[in-house]
């Protein structure tokens, strides 16, 4: 158990991890595809694998909904955001608004889905003699009763804008913070979409990525005093918090508005922060739909089946591009949008 009285609570890492108000959760995926095979998908067998639903990590990597490319076939959602930011790799988005996108090595897309949105999103090896490494987190952040049905909208955050702040040390030892959401000093994230929780700076939304160089060692600045504040610790070995010494594959609630020292192990660490005040409101979830009671629930569904959020617009369940494709997005009207 942690000794520093700035460290509130430790929860294990798992699939998914747990998040506090206004998260909902967060999913960290890490799959080493191999080479492609020149129609976007692995060059292997798929023998053994329960195609359609293969989350077993096999041979280091895993399908997931996907049949011939790996991904998640169209899907709907209603009341939340979806902010899906990728390390490594490459994600296809079509959505039932008639807008598509290619996006990753280190680019996110924050989507809201408000009153309901149909999308897939897939995993095109575009890599056909090389592996195709995935790494990416997608996180859910709840949306409070007044914007659950606000109309859908997705932003770019192109990793050519986000923030990459380099601190080093007395020693020289360097920690690079990836400012996804909220500041760190005077550097700014991208905006995110206009109704999201995110986007009054009052919520003090934050999510940074964070790598440290082996002994590296930085203050974690304070943050507002009834915020919910996760540093999750998923690549290393050990890392010393306010003095406790923590071993990877932890997620660590600390005090919010506390400087906490962060010294380094001896393996470079990767550490993903999680924060942001609280909504506070009544979460009722089931499945793809998060919404404040469960009559909302079922309205959810009922509207789903009668108007499939839009339809969709595309040949099949699993859209993706072409391999030549590189990254973009397209808008519903046909507005084009490039890093």
């Amino acid at each position: 158990m942690p000794t520093s009285t700035k460290i509130l609570g430790q929860v294990k890492l798992g699939f998914p991890w747990p998040t506090p108000d206004p998260f909902l959760f967060c999913v960290h995926h890490l799959d080493h595809y191999p080479a492609g095979n020149g129609k976007l998908g692995p060059a292997a067998s798929l023998e053994g694998r329960d195609l359609g639903s293969d989350f077993q990590i096999k041979d280091g990597w895993r399908m997931y909904h996907g049949e011939s490319v790996p991904g998640f076939p169209q899907h709907p959602h209603r009341g939340f955001e979806t902010v899906t930011v990728v390390k490594q790799g490459l994600i296809d988005h079509s959505d039932s608004l008639g807008a598509t996108a290619r996006f990753g090595g280190g680019d996110t897309q924050w989507l809201t889905a408000g009153k309901g949105i149909v999308h897939s999103e897939m995993f095109p090896l575009v890599q056909t003699s090389a592996p195709n490494t995935l790494e990416l987190f997608q996180i859910w952040l709840n949306l409070p009763a007044a914007d659950k049905m606000a109309e859908p909208h997705f932003a770019m955050l192109w990793h050519e804008e986000i923030p990459v702040i380099e601190i080093r040390d007395e020693k020289g030892r360097l920690t690079q913070v990836t400012v996804v959401a909220g500041h760190l000093g005077d550097a700014k994230a991208p905006p995110p979409p206009p109704r999201s929780w995110a986007a009054n700076p009052e919520h003090d939304v934050a999510i940074w990525t964070v790598r440290m160089d082996p002994h590296a060692a930085w203050t974690l600045p304070p943050s507002a005093q009834d915020s919910h504040k996760t540093l999750y610790f998923f690549r290393g070995k050990t890392l010393t918090v306010d003095g406790d010494i923590q071993e990877v594959g932890h997620g660590l609630h600390l005090q919010p508005d506390a400087a906490i020292d962060l010294v380094n192990g001896d393996e470079v660490t990767e550490l993903l922060l999680l924060q942001g005040k609280p909504i506070a409101e009544t979460v009722v979830q089931y499945g793809p739909f998060v919404m404040n009671s469960r009559q909302e629930i079922e309205e959810a569904f009922a509207d789903y089946q009668k108007t499939g959020f839009g339809g969709w617009p595309w040949s099949n369940d699993e859209p993706a591009h072409s391999l030549e494709a590189g990254r973009f997005a397209q808008r519903p009207g046909g507005e084009l949008e490039k890093p």
